[in-house]
């Protein structure tokens, strides 16, 4: 990979395409449900959600929540997407899908489950760090909720760099702290005013997290820990937006790392008793093969059994290159579009291994989420994760008993290890894998499982090996049969210079009535990101709607 110079976004198009997520986080929702709550009569404005991920699912929430019909459509027998847990042993270990930590408290996610009603419903528990780095030089537990703290962990490491420490910190907590102030995303003069209203947001636009880190510090091994979330996000500092970082990892700063108890399948179920409550339907196991149109707007989609729903509006859950290229009718849409999602890259997979535990390791070994290298150089490090090649990749184990007590049975212990993975090294079992032809697929998989296992004995948990009761593993191709994602892609489309916050494709999609509401649109992936997605594409229906209010 060569060195993005980035992607420059001038004043001219950012205030034209001046549609930011960050900036969407403190909507104005008392305006917002006034304008959902003028529309009607609402039955006549019915909509079907394509998937029961958290975006389909927040977007349903808010929209059953106000009144209209609303129908989930989803192939999985659960609903969550990668928001879900698993049982084994006979119930003996339920395991966490994909959850680590995530921001559950303060600004938008705050914003978002309070809006879909399940605020209260859902126990988000503030864990006892922010997380855990194990480099060659260092094991360093950074502190919760204290950018002081922090910024005297690295600074006490790097004396010299204390001002340049500082200074980053702040710039990130800064970016944070605007992206939380009330931005009207329709307002000519407050698109104009952005750049001295949001000053430290401006200046990231066209960023790298490369450039913005290299403004600040000197020392490679300091940038590696103030860069440690790359591993959440997908791409090396080299590619990934600066913005998208500083808003995604600042949040872990400034509001704190959470868990949902027990698992992240209670914050899905939760939202999913909401649309039920307010009228809505969620109908599992039907996958949706068809959006059919009338006069060029979206009427319904067909599932996989042969029904008909008849819709308004369709917002797809959906990966973008499924809704737009095979759930819609040859020729609807623009090739000119289609060429721009065809230049965007899916994300990265997945690898992981999960683990339950015979004995109890709860304050036997520390830390929360545990992030671990062999090697401070994260571009090298991230061509590993493509390859496949988990013996050099920096990999996290999850202690999810650490979390909070009673995560675990008695006497029992569970922890997930795993790392961003590539597709290409699953291509050659695919078409075997998905006809039922496991063999050297599962061979393989066993092969990068016990690498997992052995260096996180090695590292992070002494004695592993020799307490494991029961073992899971997933691959990219598990991602892939589950979600049906493209490439078993973990984010939707990448978080590259080109497709990112102010230059991410929309929610609105070029077909009148349909919507993106999943990882596939803006703001992106993570638990938060896909949220907002949901919540976004809920505003900019009501807007779309605005117009046809009855009276």
């Amino acid at each position: 990979m060569k060195k993005s110079s980035g992607h420059p976004v001038s004043r001219r198009t950012f205030l034209a395409t001046s549609v930011l997520a960050a900036a969407a986080l403190a909507l104005d929702w008392s305006a917002l449900e006034a304008l959902a709550d003028k529309i009607g009569p609402k039955d006549q404005y019915p909509v079907v959600i394509i998937g029961a991920g958290l975006g389909g699912l927040t977007a349903a929430a808010l929209l059953a929540r106000h009144g209209f019909p609303v129908t989930v459509l989803e192939q999985h027998d659960i609903p969550g997407g990668y928001a879900t847990s698993f049982d084994r042993a006979g119930g003996k270990f339920t395991f966490e899908v994909s959850l680590h930590t995530t921001a559950a408290r303060g600004g938008a996610t705050e914003q978002i489950l309070k809006a879909t009603g399940v605020f209260d419903q859902v126990e988000a528990v503030k864990l006892p760090d922010q997380c855990r780095v194990i480099t060659p030089d260092y094991d360093l537990t950074y502190p919760q909720t204290d950018p002081e703290g922090l910024i005297r962990l690295l600074a006490a490491r790097f004396p010299e760099e204390e001002a340049g420490i500082r200074d980053c910190i702040n710039r990130i907590l800064a970016v944070v702290e605007e992206s939380e102030r009330p931005f009207d995303r329709d307002s000519f003069f407050q698109k104009l005013k952005f750049p001295s209203s949001h000053p430290a947001m401006w200046a990231i636009r066209n960023q790298t997290l490369a450039q913005f880190l290299d403004k600040y510090l000197k020392s490679p091994k300091l940038k590696y820990l103030l860069s440690i979330y790359t591993n959440y996000y997908g791409l090396p500092p080299s590619h990934l937006s600066a913005f998208f970082y500083a808003v995604a990892s600042g949040g872990y700063i400034k509001h704190g790392a959470y868990h949902y108890k027990p698992r992240s399948q209670r914050l899905s179920n939760a939202l999913a008793d909401v649309i039920r409550k307010n009228g809505g339907r969620v109908i599992l196991e039907t996958e949706a093969t068809e959006i059919f149109l009338q006069d060029d707007a979206v009427a319904g989609v067909i599932a996989g059994n042969g029904l008909k729903y008849p819709a308004k509006a369709v917002l797809s859950n959906a990966s973008a290159p499924t809704t737009m290229e095979k759930l819609l009718p040859q020729g609807v849409v623009q090739e000119s579009y289609l060429k721009k999602l065809r230049s965007f890259r899916p994300s990265i997979s997945y690898f992981g291994v999960w683990l339950g535990l015979n004995t109890e390791i709860r304050g036997k070994v520390k830390g929360t989420t545990v992030f671990v290298t062999d090697d401070y150089d994260q571009e090298k490090g991230f061509q590993a994760n493509l390859a496949g090649d988990l013996s050099r990749s920096p990999f996290g184990v999850a202690i999810y008993d650490n979390m909070f007590p009673g995560y675990s049975k008695p006497g029992t212990s569970t922890i997930s290890v795993g790392t961003v993975c590539g597709f290409e090294p699953w291509k050659k079992y695919e078409q075997d894998y998905f006809a039922g032809r496991k063999e050297a697929y599962n061979q393989e998989k066993k092969r990068l499982a016990e690498i997992l296992i052995q260096r996180a004995e090695a590292g992070v948990v002494p004695g592993l090996r020799g307490m494991i009761e029961v073992m899971e593993a997933a691959t990219p191709l598990t991602m892939m049969r589950y979600t049906r994602n493209p490439q078993g892609a973990i984010y939707g489309y990448e978080q590259s210079m080109d497709n990112a916050y102010m230059t991410r494709i929309e929610n609105a999609t070029p077909v009148k009535g349909l919507y993106l509401a999943s990882a596939w649109g803006n703001p992106g992936g993570g638990y938060t990101g896909v949220q907002i997605g949901g919540m976004q594409a809920f505003e900019r229906l009501m807007k779309d709607w605005g117009v046809k209010t009855a009276g």
